[in-house]
């Protein structure tokens, strides 16, 4: 175990990380930096899979701001070839990837106390902890938007089923680099504001509204 976990001397990253959380956060949609993410993963075994690539992209005052971008690949030490033909990506080849270590490092600086947001956020969450905690690290701070659940607050859409191919047809997305870290998230991206800017034809919503839990459901 590391030496900074026992005696909670965390690494310098970690701590400029949370010192952002302790300054006032922005209460607004337009003041607030939304970090639309996706992984790649060998798996969907949260213990023991792990992460092969992380895409984002960031959103700010309602425009996704294309040059506040992040893209990394990882090395693989557990590789799975039956993954590759959904991924496409290699053990090997011309990607330049770095250790686990230092993908969450640089994950971590990129994010800051962004809301964080992706499709089925839970999985996505659980792995980018699962591979802190390997380093002795807590768990991620940021506030978190699923737009699974997002979309099941528009009218009508309470019980439906979908997927990100299915939603991104609906609201007529194409679906370049699918399947991709990248690009699902900008897929995301695109869906999520399409999603919020319907939501605000339907009713008068509040920024609070995007984290409310109603019932059993709720933005985790």
């Amino acid at each position: 175990m590391f030496s900074w976990f026992k005696y909670k001397n965390y690494p310098l990253f970690w701590k400029e990380y949370s010192k952002k959380f302790k300054q006032k956060q922005p209460k607004s949609f337009e003041n607030t930096r939304f970090v639309i993410f996706d992984t790649e993963t060998t798996g969907l075994d949260i213990s023991n899979d792990r992460i092969l690539s992380i895409g984002a992209i960031g959103i700010f005052e309602n425009v996704i701001e294309v040059i506040d971008n992040f893209e990394i690949y990882l090395k693989q030490d557990q590789f799975k070839a039956e993954t590759v033909e959904i991924h496409g990506i290699l053990k090997e080849g011309k990607l330049t990837k770095m250790s686990e270590a230092e993908a969450m490092e640089n994950f971590i600086a990129y994010i800051g106390n962004a809301v964080l947001v992706a499709h089925h956020t839970a999985f996505d969450i659980e792995m980018i902890n699962a591979a802190l905690k390997r380093l002795d690290l807590p768990k991620l701070k940021n506030k978190t938007i699923d737009t699974g659940i997002l979309y099941k607050k528009l009218e009508g859409k309470k019980d439906a089923h979908f997927n990100l191919d299915l939603l991104s047809d609906e609201f007529s997305i194409p679906k370049h680099d699918r399947h991709t870290a990248a690009g699902d998230a900008f897929i995301t991206a695109l869906l999520f504001l399409k999603i919020i800017s319907k939501l605000k034809k339907e009713r008068n919503l509040h920024y609070s509204d995007l984290f409310r839990v109603s019932g059993k459901e709720g933005l985790m």
